[in-house]
């Protein structure tokens, strides 16, 4: 039976080993004619074109923009999703459509002055009615750049989900009042994770004592990373918590709370750490400052790493489909890509877990009681 089985796992490793020369010769070959190197120049040039579209399918994806984009024929030019509104100020309030932009492909006007998408970074630009860009040694774009309040994608989705969580925990709470303290419908779904929050994470690493007025944030904050990670698992192309900006704002919050509402105790031990002999007081207290900063920053990158580079991960071996053009090699691009969708579906959970888990534990450090035996 060993004998059978390591032959099994013999096989098996030398077939995924011939995979590559298996889906070269899936290819249709004429026998009739020969491979000239014109020909091979050019199925290069259409494999190299392949790539490089794949490369802007991903880029677009997880790159914010001031339209919503559904669906797009680049064979056609077509493109089906609506425009989002465009809020600069520039010497002024200048307020339009960004379909105007045609996506990317034209300049808009507003009040005189002439505005343009870069197609690198989806940034908007002051030009000249031509749309010139003018560029650094690196490749960058040296237009002035207007200060910007759009509407984009995140954004708007960001809006989606508070409007969503409000419905669905106002009907919540309407449930409780109309059956006695039980929930009925969604709520049924959604309890167990607020009781979850509540005993497993706010309890234990704030206290019985102070959890209650860090219950909001924490839930909001859980409920609100969740939705727009499992937004982003859609194909609405959606990636909001992989924006570093997002993952900032919520880091800033945290850090805002924390130091804010914390207590002479926790300031006591930043600089003047007890139970430490006092020149060592001194040395602790800009690295203990340090961490106050870099406490935030860790959630910042955090979330924003692991949601990045997993909607990267999964958009790059979808394209391996196109890629491969095989139907062994497009079969298993799409397997392991349906494999890392329930992979990232766990992921959405555990990042909106960890980011609320952390959060406590540092809301826990600020309000913590001053314990007698570290006096002695």
């Amino acid at each position: 039976m060993v004998i059978l089985k390591q032959r099994f796992t013999f096989l098996l490793a030398a077939f995924v080993m011939c995979l590559p020369a298996i889906g070269f010769s899936a290819q249709p070959i004429d026998s009739t004619h020969v491979h000239t190197e014109a020909a091979a120049h050019d199925s290069h040039e259409e494999n190299t074109d392949v790539r490089s579209t794949v490369k802007s399918f991903v880029r677009h994806h997880v790159l914010d923009s001031h339209d919503f984009t559904l669906f797009s024929d680049y064979k056609t030019g077509s493109h089906v999703g609506f425009p989002l509104p465009i809020i600069l100020w520039d010497n002024g309030l200048h307020v339009f459509s960004s379909a105007k932009f045609n996506h990317g492909e034209s300049v808009a006007e507003s009040n005189g002055n002439y505005y343009a998408l870069n197609h690198h970074d989806g940034k908007i630009y002051k030009t000249d009615a031509a749309g010139t860009f003018t560029e650094d040694a690196e490749g960058h774009p040296t237009n002035a750049r207007p200060i910007d309040f759009s509407i984009t994608k995140n954004v708007l989705m960001m809006m989606v989900v508070a409007l969503l969580m409000f419905l669905v925990f106002r009907a919540m709470a309407k449930s409780y009042a109309k059956n006695g303290g039980i929930a009925a419908g969604a709520g049924r779904f959604f309890e167990p994770l607020v009781v979850y929050i509540r005993d497993e994470i706010a309890i234990p690493n704030i206290g019985v004592k102070h959890h209650r007025k860090y219950m909001g944030f924490l839930l909001t904050v859980f409920f609100f990373i969740l939705f727009l990670n499992l937004f982003g698992l859609t194909p609405l192309g959606v990636n909001v918590t992989g924006n570093l900006t997002i993952t900032l704002g919520l880091a800033l919050v945290t850090f805002l709370i924390t130091n804010l509402t914390a207590n002479r105790n926790y300031w006591g031990h930043i600089f003047w750490m007890p139970g430490v002999p006092k020149l060592m007081r001194i040395v602790l207290a800009p690295i203990e400052l340090l961490g106050v900063i870099i406490k935030p920053f860790s959630l910042m990158i955090r979330l924003y790493a692991n949601i990045f580079a997993g909607h990267i991960v999964v958009m790059s071996i979808i394209g391996l489909i196109f890629i491969f053009k095989s139907w062994i090699g497009s079969s298993l691009s799409f397997g392991l890509a349906f494999l890392l969708m329930f992979l990232e579906i766990l992921v959405a959970f555990l990042q909106a877990y960890i980011f609320t888990m952390l959060s406590a534990l540092y809301f826990g450090a600020a309000v913590e009681e001053h314990h007698h035996e570290e006096a002695h």
